[in-house]
């Protein structure tokens, strides 16, 4: 089962918790969170740059705090902080509520699964070799600590006229062990000659068995 579902998913409540953290009556759950989704894909589309490993909503009675990791603060800043405080204004005239969004620094980005994922794909869709990307994302990930790595990339590769996967490991990735820690992320790259391409990526970070602030 750990090898056909989301490894993230499978972790849920042992050594991983929920990007949205809030609570609603049962009416209003659906509104807040078609809300959360239009919030994430907002600042997902303005912080493109920054390399976004994980985004967080918390919200209060009359406020919302969105969270980001991410690679690069400065891009999310921007200069004086002039990036940040446009973002936050839209999001609270979307929101109608008060916005803070907090920007964090991703110590360790060669073992983002989003990270690499992300690269991975814009690396693609620049018409870089795949099978160098997914080789120079392995090696990155594994000197900066990572225990063990897993890349697929699916799709016409090198403009192919079928579809095929191509799959590289690195150390071990126990997908069906509760308590290993392990980041997982997808991404999609839109090729002009070869259509679609799907990049997976499984980051395996040692064993964690609770869920504490990073």
């Amino acid at each position: 089962m750990g090898r056909k579902i989301n490894a993230i998913a499978l972790r849920m409540g042992i050594n991983k918790t929920w990007d949205s953290v809030w609570y609603a009556r049962k009416a209003l759950y659906p509104a807040i969170f078609a809300e959360d989704m239009k919030i994430k894909k907002l600042v997902l589309k303005r912080m493109n740059d920054a390399g976004i490993d994980n985004l967080g909503i918390k919200r209060t009675l009359n406020k919302v705090e969105v969270e980001l990791h991410v690679a690069r603060p400065g891009v999310a800043i921007g200069r004086g902080g002039e990036g940040i405080d446009v973002l936050q204004k839209e999001l609270s005239r979307m929101c109608k509520k008060e916005v803070e969004i907090k920007i964090r620094e991703v110590k360790k980005a060669d073992i983002s699964a989003s990270i690499i994922a992300k690269s991975i794909a814009e690396g693609i869709e620049r018409r870089q070799p795949s099978k160098l990307l997914v080789a120079s994302a392995r090696d990155k990930a594994m000197m900066a600590g990572a225990k063990g790595v897993r890349i697929w990339v699916s799709g016409r590769i090198n403009n192919a006229s079928q579809a095929r996967t191509v799959k590289v490991n690195a150390g071990s990735v126990p997908a069906q062990t509760l308590k290993a820690d392990i980041d997982y992320a997808e991404a999609t790259a839109q090729t002009f000659n070869a259509g679609l391409m799907g990049v997976k990526v499984w980051v395996y970070k040692g064993d964690k068995t609770g869920i504490e602030e990073e």
